[in-house]
């Protein structure tokens, strides 16, 4: 029986300088290009269809306050069942998981480009989010149990998140392209042949992978766990529209906490816990995953907020916008080549408390945007906080894995992929709803609606640097440094 390493030992492999022996060979290559391709489309999806919201919801009908459903229908799913699918690929085995979510999602992509009415829209993109929730853990496991702990598995994940966050950026530049020049049916047609396309290839490139012992499925920990991250999730999102005061929301969110201090409870009595709260006790997982949680949460709230301001403040076109959003991923593709050489000479933690700080910096910048002229300074400003956002994104993951053996992978990778998926699914709603509230104050107060617009930004991008930042903090504190060898 192999013994799980200790967190300073996992520290000291993780930070190793690269050598001969972090090569990948070239079906290990093929793989990593294979599970980060799957990652890739899901993260287009969440963003492809921004930009495109009004043009989708004149051609199927869909009034103003609906349109924010054409992405909450994909988000509840994607982030309500993230960590029960990752056990279940523990159970079921990672690859066949991994093959299903892309049949899956690649057959609900097709029906959302054909849909005729919003109703088959809605559930075809609910269905999207049911594969893209088997995809995302299934492919993790996959790729920290492929890839042997140290400078191999830094590379490839770093290699992972450039890809991961480049997806969430080139879906707003392809969204306003596409729509554009073809139209919306367009993304969704572009998703499903991509789809398709990893669902042939997987079986044949893959190997299957599951746990030595199968382990049992706690079902009260997954029907709670569930039920709280739907709960909160949909409360979050409904609250981006109308406020957290309405009833509803008041109502699903109290709802989603108590189910999840259920699932805390269930999980301490469970024989076969769905989450181990051991390996929530480790720093590196717990602050790995807060890390996480923090830089994908406001990154992403930060380009929905940035978006708003370019269009309805300062003008520009669709397309204009998603040119800008084009030299953040060049910044991100650039920062990610460097990010396992940069987490190699300074380690995983230094990278991740370096990266929120830098993160946070670049975004309390934009608290400066003006009125007019102010695409300097959001490029800028956006470009800083994405060197940040990379690095963080790297060195969370390796934090978050690297003192847990493969037996328990599918575990700590559901955590790691649950901190991003959720962290960009709840970090929009709560932030555009502090961004709408003051905006809708001074509109009270008299000001134009330009001004409070440009106001409501301002203050959503504070809150945003505030957030990350205290995260920084929190993790500078809490995670100890890997101790010298010797």
């Amino acid at each position: 029986m192999t013994s799980t390493p200790t967190e300073a030992e996992a520290a000291d492999r993780a930070t190793a300088a690269p050598g001969d022996h972090d090569r990948l060979t070239g079906r290990a290559t093929v793989t990593l290009l294979l599970l980060c391709a799957a990652q890739f489309i899901i993260a287009l999806d969440f963003s492809i269809l921004n930009v495109a919201l009004p043009v989708l919801g004149e051609d199927l009908g869909m009034g103003r306050a609906d349109l924010q459903w054409a992405v909450t229908a994909f988000a509840l799913p994607s982030g309500g069942f993230l960590l029960l699918f990752g056990r279940v690929s523990d159970l079921f085995g990672r690859r066949r998981l991994f093959v299903a979510g892309l049949v899956l999602f690649t057959l609900a992509s097709v029906l959302a480009a054909a849909a005729w009415n919003p109703a088959l829209f809605l559930a075809a993109r609910a269905l999207q989010g049911f594969g893209a929730a088997a995809v995302v853990p299934a492919g993790m496991s996959l790729l920290t149990t492929t890839f042997p702990e140290g400078p191999q598995r830094n590379k490839a994940l770093a290699v992972n998140g450039t890809v991961l966050s480049l997806g969430f950026t080139v879906g707003m530049l392809l969204g306003g392209v596409m729509t554009d020049r073809l139209g919306w049916r367009s993304t969704m047609s572009l998703l499903a042949a991509a789809g398709a396309l990893l669902a042939i290839a997987a079986p044949l490139l893959l190997a299957e992978s599951r746990p030595a012992r199968r382990p049992q499925l706690d079902v009260p920990g997954a029907v709670t766990v569930t039920g709280g991250l739907l709960s909160v999730i949909y409360a979050l999102s409904t609250a981006a529209e109308q406020g957290f005061g309405e009833t509803e929301v008041v109502i699903a969110l109290v709802l989603g906490l108590l189910l999840l201090v259920a699932f805390v409870a269930v999980e301490f009595r469970a024989a076969e816990p769905l989450i181990s709260l051991q390996m929530l006790r480790r720093p590196s997982v717990a602050l790995g995953n807060l890390g996480g949680l923090a830089t994908f949460s406001m990154m992403s709230s930060v380009i929905f907020l940035l978006t708003l301001y370019l269009q309805q403040v300062l003008g520009l076109s669709g397309f204009e916008t998603s040119l800008v959003f084009g030299g953040q991923g060049v910044v991100l593709a650039l920062t990610g080549m460097a990010a396992s050489r940069i987490v190699a000479a300074l380690g995983a933690r230094t990278t991740l408390v370096a990266g929120l700080a830098l993160q946070s910096a670049g975004t309390a910048a934009l608290v400066f945007l003006p009125g007019h002229g102010g695409v300097p300074l959001a490029l800028t400003a956006l470009l800083l906080a994405s060197v940040g956002h990379m690095s963080a994104v790297v060195s969370y993951g390796i934090n978050a894995t690297s003192s847990v053996g493969d037996h328990e992978q599918g575990l700590a990778t559901g955590l790691v992929t649950s901190a991003q998926q959720i962290g960009i699914t709840v970090g929009i709603p709560v932030l555009s709803a502090v961004a709408a509230d003051r905006a809708a104050a001074l509109e009270g107060a008299g000001e134009s609606v330009a001004s409070a617009l440009l106001g409501g930004t301002r203050l959503g991008v504070g809150v945003d640097a505030a957030l990350v930042l205290a995260a920084a903090v929190a993790i500078a504190v809490g995670l100890p440094r890997a101790r010298p060898k010797g």
